[in-house]
């Protein structure tokens, strides 16, 4: 049942969700009472992920991640999706602290990319062998509503060799609910949204009075329009290093409680972006609340075993080290040979004008090479939204874990195709060798034989099929 009286209701409780954070960490006893409730895949409580997050102990923090090991792949298996992003621009009205976007800024080249240079973006992308694709822009008049559906459009239309780009998303400003209608008739996937911090003190100092960002409560209830304007699928995040990565937790909780009371669906996906530097920004050269490596794999974690429904995202602001270590603790999506800045997939010399640093710089099969060696299937499906399963369908399934039985499958269509249509020989030959061990743990009955005819038809020349 929802409660829609909660709708468009500001849901922070700063002093509470502070006062939570204090404290010692749990006894060893009721640690692994949080542990063991959280492999029942049900989530975890305010009260459980507080605790959690006050664990120090080296070995406390890995048996964390354990734990999170084993219910990411009761949930999904062993997949990864990829996705690309394409900027569109980094012309901004806004003026944050920790983005080379900010309109006071005159270091990097402004830039708003035509529908013929979005399209050449994407080319370059398809013949990379992505089929999933995140649209991101500044906020500015020039990248309004229209200009948004537009690419969104075009994105769309784009064939380059028999492919496609099957599923969109896309990182826009707040807008508002007749904008979100709008969005959803383009068929757009899921509507991301970073809250940048949920703390409304520390949000006002990085974000100066005087533009669209630097009012707190139109972003925090993004959402609430978002998924009144007809968007099944949402996706939150905070950049870590703004405010206590414990607060930003808990508060990332409320968020995801929120939505679950107020719409029946919690949020899609949560990214996990930390600061980097960002060319002309002064905040990254003196980051407020850094985060370690160690907290860092352990608020990953801990997310994973409290929201177990929720994909986790990670880009390349990571170092390629992290990101392949963290594939195995909660990691359910990833961004692989990435650019930052508006043309820059046509433009490699195109540099200035980056949005922020990166720390992974590899190609998308370099990327999968590594995936393969770390025994992770890469995915590129996208059949869940087209076959409809998604907002409170999808959840439906990923709560009890059963999501998998789709997973695994589509993930491995969707990998034969790279590895027929754009692998290299020696990840071709190790792709496919991976396909077949992946074969072997499945259940021997009608639908593995299923699974077995596909993969055939693609061998044959069939493209986009799923369950």
């Amino acid at each position: 049942m929802t409660h829609t009286e909660e709708r468009h209701q500001n849901f922070i409780d700063r002093e509470r969700l502070y006062g939570m954070i204090e404290g010692a960490a749990p006894a060893k006893e009721a640690l692994n009472a949080i542990l063991a409730k959280a492999k029942e895949l049900k989530g975890l409580s305010l009260e459980e992920v507080a605790m959690l997050l006050r664990v120090e102990k080296h070995a406390d923090i890995q048996n964390i991640m354990d734990t999170a090991r084993m219910v990411k792949e009761e949930i999904y298996g062993k997949r990864l999706v990829l996705f690309a992003p394409v900027y569109t621009g980094n012309v901004c009205v806004n003026n944050c602290l920790y983005c080379a976007f900010r309109k006071d800024n005159r270091q990097i080249v402004r830039k708003v990319l035509s529908m013929d240079e979005i399209e050449t973006e994407i080319r370059i992308l398809l013949r990379d062998g992505h089929k999933r694709i995140l649209l991101i822009c500044g906020e500015s008049p020039r990248n309004n509503i229209d200009y948004i559906c537009e690419a969104i459009r075009h994105v769309y239309s784009v064939q380059e060799n028999n492919s496609t780009v099957r599923r969109v998303n896309v990182e826009l400003a707040p807008m508002s609910v007749e904008d979100f209608r709008k969005l959803k008739a383009e068929k757009i996937g899921t509507y991301v949204c970073f809250q940048e911090t949920y703390d409304p003190v520390l949000y006002r100092e990085y974000h100066p009075e005087g533009t669209p960002k630097s009012d707190f409560e139109n972003r925090l209830l993004v959402m609430d329009r978002a998924m009144e304007g007809g968007i099944d699928d949402v996706g939150l995040g905070v950049l870590f290093g703004l405010a206590d990565y414990r607060y930003e937790i808990l508060a990332l909780m409320e968020h995801a409680s929120h939505l679950e009371r107020a719409f029946g669906c919690g949020p899609h996906t949560i990214s996990f972006p930390r600061i980097e530097p960002a060319e002309g920004a002064p905040l990254p050269d003196h980051i407020p609340h850094a985060v370690s490596d160690e907290d860092f794999k352990k608020i990953i974690a801990i997310i994973r075993i409290a929201l177990p429904y929720t994909g986790i995202i990670l880009s390349t602001r990571e170092n390629d080290a992290m990101r392949t270590e963290l594939f195995n603790y909660g990691i359910s999506q990833i961004s692989a040979g990435s650019r930052t800045n508006p043309g820059a997939y046509s433009d490699e010399a195109e540099q200035s004008g980056s949005q922020f640093a990166l720390g992974d710089h590899r190609s998308l099969e370099e990327v999968i090479s590594t995936m393969i060696d770390s025994g992770y299937v890469p995915s590129f499906c996208t059949g869940c939204y087209r076959k409809g399963r998604v907002g409170r369908d999808f959840m439906d399934l990923a709560k009890p874990g059963l999501i998998k039985a789709y997973c695994l499958p589509n993930a491995l269509f969707t990998f034969r195709e790279y590895l027929n249509d754009f692998a290299g020989a020696e990840t071709r030959e190790k792709g496919f060798r991976l396909i077949k061990e992946m074969m072997q743990t499945l259940p021997q009955d009608s639908h593995t034989q299923e699974i077995e005819n596909t993969l055939k038809a693609i061998d044959l020349g069939e493209r986009d099929l799923y369950f």
